[in-house]
């Protein structure tokens, strides 16, 4: 996401526990501060990774949408269960599971075993925490919710007859998939659960999208319009009618009946304020928000004054890299010169999508400049689908499935290609694919003895300041030898840096919508379509984009100490393969699993291979 940590709200299910966390009622540094354990308990340790699998297992049963996101395919013939009864099971189950390990004692536990106690910990923490926000009960979202529901058809495994006849079993519950939804949405209203006005105006076009005279043109019809070979030719026939069937009787007249309720009733009721804090409980949530993402304890103002100090010296930097190329005129004039001279841009989506994949394999021989160890999983370039281009942002990335059955995919945004500059290509493909979320991502699959959730954890301080992180490696990778690519550099890194302005300016300091596109307008080159679409995000799903630029400063302060305590001993490969070493985790168990990394190096002699500067990718 990397804006798949959404990926469960595309599908209106509710964002509960696994993916974001928050130091809340638990104090990390406290924790991590326990003297290891000194004698293991086998009873407390088969205790915690049963817990683990339980829990894992209820997940992927109750969740079947990211059950697939992760290649697991029980859940293929039907939605996730939002009714009342099942969302308040699985909120005292969350609950029961934090108590269940509460009562496994830290101290008997393996180093590695603690790790992950705290990691769960935290998890487990941030879902009971936000219980009291009911965030459910806003299941619609303007890049997402059940109006994007046909999304689930490129996670799932279609290869056999069988395959297709869940997904047709998948598409005869979807209209009670959606009053679930409606019902959810009319308590948000009777509540004041409900989102701002500007992002909804946005999603009647694309309940619209659903509702199609021909059913092969429905965005769900798209599985069979191309059998794989394990399909005989005998059963296509009989497997697309049936499909054309529902979607005509039964997924069609659903969406018109959504849309009446959303376009009659719900719209008109939706709010017209921006600010998560005028939400019920509003400032207690932002903040909850703000150190759930960051997973710090970071006021709302100090993230604001964090985010002024960081544009003003990375405006500094452009200036440079301006005077750099030539250009005598100002730095918005540059802005203006960057978003529309017709050499930045191509003139077909075709072209625009080679030209991402062109950059991709680039990037990849590089890799072994800055890492001793390569993922197995690999990657692929694809399309951003076009029903869905318009609303969303300019890239993601999908993760491949656990199984390595699924490889990882960097999405790109093919919408408007007068829209899509060249300069941002290199940074938004370092970020997204290589050496950003993909390597992340497939290495913390390969994690060893590690439990599934530890494998699959997505810590949005941690996985998103890896990828603004991964930016800045393209220097040490020789990726940046044209300025103007250096200046896309300076381009991402800036809107990661007012991400943290406005932001915190919209939803903790009165900033209007309108106040936040021109504070953005003025410091960073981003075209118009992609500010708009960026500060929407941002009012969207308050907090989340704070995320990334406070992971990425303290990444960089992490390996600013390591270079000033080994000196000559340095080697970036080795910090970015211990960073990576982890997993995702909050920055506080980074920071002390750097911590001990940089002295056990400073005791170590260098060996041959590293004063040979050998590269053993693995």
């Amino acid at each position: 996401m990397s804006k798949s940590v959404l990926m469960r709200a595309a599908y209106g299910v509710p964002l509960v526990a696994m993916l974001t966390i928050a130091p809340m009622a638990l104090a990390p540094s406290a924790v991590l501060a326990a003297p290891p354990a000194t004698t293991v308990d086998r009873a407390a340790t088969q205790a915690l990774h049963r817990l683990f699998d339980d829990e894992w297992e209820r997940r992927m049963r109750e969740f079947p949408e990211e059950a697939a996101y992760f290649g697991d395919q029980r859940g293929a013939d039907r939605w996730t269960d939002l009714s009342a009864q099942a969302i308040a099971a699985r909120e005292a189950a969350d609950r029961s599971a934090l108590q269940r390990l509460r009562a496994i004692p830290r101290a008997q536990l393996s180093p590695a075993d603690q790790l992950h106690q705290d990691t769960f910990a935290w998890l487990l923490q941030e879902a009971v925490d936000r219980q009291r926000f009911r965030e459910h009960l806003q299941p619609v979202g303007h890049q997402s919710g059940p109006q994007t529901a046909d999304r689930i058809a490129e996670l799932l495994r279609f290869s056999t007859p069988a395959d297709y006849r869940r997904y047709l079993k998948r598409l005869s519950a979807l209209p009670a998939y959606l009053e679930q939804n409606i019902a959810l949405m009319r308590e948000g209203v009777k509540v004041g659960v409900v989102p701002p006005r500007v992002l909804m105006n946005r999603v009647p076009a694309q309940i619209a999208a659903q509702v199609v005279t021909d059913p092969t043109n429905s965005p769900f019809y798209r599985p069979f319009k191309r059998f794989p070979a394990g399909v005989p030719q005998g059963e296509r026939e009989a497997l697309a009618h049936e499909a054309q069937a529902l979607i005509r009787d039964l997924v069609v007249p659903a969406y018109a009946a959504f849309a009446r309720y959303f376009n009659e009733d719900y719209l008109p009721h939706t709010r017209e304020t921006i600010a998560a804090t005028a939400r019920p409980d509003g400032p207690a949530y932002y903040d909850f928000l703000a150190r759930s993402y960051t997973t710090t304890t970071l006021s709302a103002d100090a993230i604001h004054q964090t985010g002024l100090a960081e544009v003003a010296r990375i405006r500094a930097e452009m200036e440079k890299v301006k005077t750099e190329t030539g250009y005598t005129g100002t730095l918005e004039a540059f802005f203006t010169f960057l978003r529309t001279d017709p050499r930045f841009f191509k003139k077909t989506p075709a072209e625009l999508l080679a030209a991402y994949e062109a950059v991709s394999k680039r990037v990849d021989p590089q890799m072994v400049k800055v890492f001793r160890k390569l993922p197995r999983l690999p990657y692929g370039v694809r399309p951003i689908p076009d029903h869905q281009a318009p609303d969303t942002t300019t890239a993601y990335y999908q993760p491949g499935a656990n199984d390595g059955s699924r490889a990882g995919f960097y999405y790109v945004n093919l919408y408007k290609v007068e829209m899509r500059p060249t300069w941002e290509m290199v940074p938004l493909t370092l970020h997204e694919a290589v050496p950003g979320h993909h390597h992340q991502f497939a290495l913390g699959l390969e994690l060893p003895d590690a439990p599934t959730f530890r494998r699959t954890a997505y810590f949005v301080a941690y996985s998103e300041g890896w990828g603004l992180y991964a930016e800045q490696l393209g220097y040490d990778m020789g990726l940046y030898d044209d300025p103007y690519d250096r200046f896309g550099q300076l381009v991402y890194e800036m809107w990661r840096a007012v991400r943290l302005v406005v932001d915190t300016g919209m939803h903790a300091k009165g900033w209007s919508r309108e106040q936040a596109i021109a504070y953005f307008r003025a410091h960073a080159a981003k075209t118009e379509q992609d500010i708009v679409n960026e500060i929407d995000r941002y009012i969207g799903t308050p907090g989340q984009a704070l995320a990334y630029k406070i992971g990425q400063l303290r990444i960089s302060a992490l390996r600013s100490q390591a270079q000033q305590v080994l000196g000559e001993r340095f080697d970036v490969r080795d910090f970015n393969d211990a960073v990576l070493s982890t997993g995702s985790v909050p920055l506080q168990v980074l920071e002390a699993h750097m911590a001990a990394w940089i002295a056990a190096q400073k005791r170590r002699q260098p060996s041959l291979e590293s004063r040979a500067g050998k590269v053993v990718p693995s």
